[in-house]
């Protein structure tokens, strides 16, 4: 047995109107493929569902009885159909993002504020990860786009710069015990670092690696040293003494809650693009240009001063 949904309307609309000529109108079918489609119904069935005569049509017994059941499987189906338009709706409007925890934590609770004020009808999803996770979630198709440090393409990835960054040197306070938050207050070499006692990243980290290509240039790459997986936990422990850091200037916020001096680094400058990255070939999220926007327009404002820093978040929100 194969009835449709259209077969189920149109026996409904000419029980109701007890006329085939008005009900094939309503329906806007001619009256002959009406017939035909209550013929096959009808077939389907293995009875008569109509008294037909020549001024009115009549339901059967038989029809009677299936008109309460047709009614109820008919607003069943059409009610699912609502519901998943409706789901498919929401998807449509929620995008999905992957980003690390430094990202995650220091920079998208103002970027999501800023867009919810602007697109109240998207939700925005958030998957805080590290970085390969990042690209694999990307990669499948969980998320919409990823956000992160990716110096190498990959096969399937397009990247997209949204800013570029710069490495700088985090350092405990000279002062201490004088809290302060921190901020960008100059420049310094890399051959100041040949004497600095350093902790790092672990050495697989992407951004640990490009700073040990600089510090092969002093002798000081690759050594054995204290190394943490998150940068807070990293800007923590030189603020409690135990060494200098090299960082991408992005961790401003970051180092902002602690007591210790960045200074970035120069002879060379590195700069670091921090990037959008999608699934080659995926169509784009809703609204993700828009998002890409407000995100890129709140980059600058990590490396800026602490006053400067809140006149500009300030500006944002108002």
């Amino acid at each position: 047995m194969n009835i449709s949904a259209r077969q189920l309307k149109a026996f409904i609309e000419v029980a109701r109107l007890k006329n085939f000529t008005r009900a094939s109108e309503q329906l806007h079918i001619t009256q002959a493929g009406l017939s035909i489609m209550m013929r096959e119904l009808e077939a389907q069935l293995d009875c008569r569902l109509f008294d037909r005569t020549t001024r009115i049509v009549s339901l059967t017994a038989t029809g009677e009885s299936f008109l309460p059941a047709a009614t109820r499987a008919l607003t069943e189906l059409e009610g699912a159909v609502e519901r998943i338009t409706a789901l498919s709706e929401k998807a449509r409007y929620t995008m999905r993002v992957a980003a690390t925890p430094l990202v995650s934590s220091n920079l998208l609770p103002f970027v999501f504020h800023d867009f919810r004020e602007k697109h109240p009808e998207i939700t925005v999803r958030l998957i805080d990860c590290d970085i390969t996770r990042v690209q694999s979630l990307v990669d499948n198709g969980e998320v919409d786009f990823g956000l992160g440090f990716f110096f190498k393409g990959a096969r399937g990835i397009e990247r997209t710069q949204l800013y570029s960054f710069h490495l700088m040197r985090v350092a405990p306070a000279e002062s201490a015990g004088v809290k302060q938050r921190s901020r960008i207050l100059g420049t310094v070499p890399w051959s100041s670092l040949r004497e600095e006692r350093l902790i790092g990243l672990p050495p697989g980290n992407p951004i640990q690696q490009l700073v040990e290509t600089y510090l092969a240039k002093i002798g000081r790459a690759n050594e054995d040293r204290l190394t943490f997986n998150q940068f807070d936990t990293l800007i923590a422990m030189v603020a409690a003494g135990m060494g200098t850091a090299i960082i991408p200037s992005f961790a401003m916020l970051a180092c902002r809650r602690h007591n210790v001096r960045t200074d970035m680094l120069s002879h060379p400058e590195v700069p670091l693009g921090f990037y959008r990255i999608t699934k080659t070939g995926r169509a784009k999220a809703h609204a993700m240009t828009e998002f890409s926007e407000v995100l890129a327009s709140a980059l600058p404002s990590l490396v800026q001063s602490d006053a400067d820093q809140r006149l500009t978040l300030t500006g944002r929100r108002n």
